[in-house]
């Protein structure tokens, strides 16, 4: 018999709303997750404000309590913290999922501690919401695993009076530009398209333009990264070839979600898109038993899905099992 009647793989908002919609209707759940507790959102920028308000950001009918109009970044981890104490979800943290083996009704997960140890779990359902931040998009450049590269930004402090290249020129790549701007790095901003991406927000957008306007932000479009030395970055474009001093790179480049894990489990992935083939009404994948939540979904297309909506397909998905189960009852 079954350990669980669902694992969830991911300890983010979806994976913990998933966790408490199965067990306020009766099911025992674990979640698992290879970080800490909504991971993700631990790694974004230390002083990041949401986008969005307190109240798109809530699981489980609890309210998030913020004195701002948008919630921090320690805001939100401490209500997600709060939330799994509240409703007393089964975690095991910082274990890294190996391996799936099994079917519909008897499936075991493999895990591996961050000391080596091996577990296993048995579970009658699967369901997966591993987000995509852990696998930022790589420039794929000799030198961009130097130590002084980075995919994540974290704050501009160290950076006064240094010499920063931002790679990028959507929404992370733009408020990374101004915040070390404001802190007294002196930035270039390369991006490989003619303009900044239209999906950065309304009044980030012309905080961004106006600096590069005024010369107190250097742009470099339609520009492409060659190479990143340990105190230069080498970059090419109709100019021909540029050589910026960095003390620090940035590559905000975007993320993806773990396509070969997901397809590890047998997952059918679109050869264009990466989105998996899946029911749209339960979202269950085309292998029983197993479904998807959150961004994942979304495949390449990760702008698609939010906290905002990804938060409620734990609900959709418990409502589908419970919907299966009472059937199965009543035959």
């Amino acid at each position: 018999m079954a350990d669980y009647d669902v694992i969830c793989i991911g300890a983010g908002p979806t994976g913990l709303a998933t966790a408490i919609e199965a067990k306020r209707a009766g099911m025992r759940a674990l979640v698992i997750d290879k970080g800490c507790l909504c991971n993700s959102i631990y790694h974004y920028p230390v002083n990041m404000v949401f986008f969005t308000t307190p109240e798109l950001l809530e699981i489980g009918d609890l309210p998030l309590v913020s004195p701002n109009e948008k919630p921090t970044r320690v805001e939100a981890l401490k209500y997600y913290r709060k939330a799994a104490e509240h409703y007393e979800l089964e975690l095991r943290l910082f274990e890294l999922v190996v391996r799936v083996e099994g079917s519909d009704e008897n499936f075991t997960v493999w895990t591996r501690t961050t000391t080596g140890t091996p577990e296993k779990y048995h579970s009658r359902k699967i369901v997966v919401a591993t987000g995509y931040y852990d696998l930022p998009n790589k420039l794929n450049v000799p030198g961009e695993n130097l130590p002084h590269v980075s995919h994540y930004y974290t704050e501009p402090h160290a950076f006064w009076r240094e010499d920063v290249v931002v790679v990028g020129g959507k929404n992370s790549a733009a408020e990374a530009a101004l915040d070390l701007y404001r802190n007294g790095a002196k930035v270039t901003l390369v991006h490989r398209d003619a303009h900044l991406g239209q999906t950065i927000k309304y009044w980030v957008k012309p905080d961004i333009e106006n600096r590069i306007k005024a010369g107190q932000i250097r742009a470099l479009f339609e520009t492409h990264v060659k190479e990143i030395t340990p105190h230069e970055v080498i970059v090419t474009n109709r100019a021909g070839e540029t050589r910026l001093p960095a003390k620090q790179v940035f590559a905000l480049t975007g993320y993806h979600p773990d396509f070969s894990f997901i397809q590890s489990l047998g997952v059918h992935l679109d050869p264009v898109t990466c989105k998996p083939s899946l029911d749209p009404n339960t979202l269950e994948s085309n292998v029983p038993g197993i479904y998807l939540g959150g961004v994942v979904i979304g495949g390449r297309h990760t702008g698609e899905i939010f906290i905002e909506n990804g938060r409620f397909h734990g609900k959709q998905i418990i409502q589908a099992l419970t919907s299966n189960l009472k059937a199965a009852e009543s035959a």
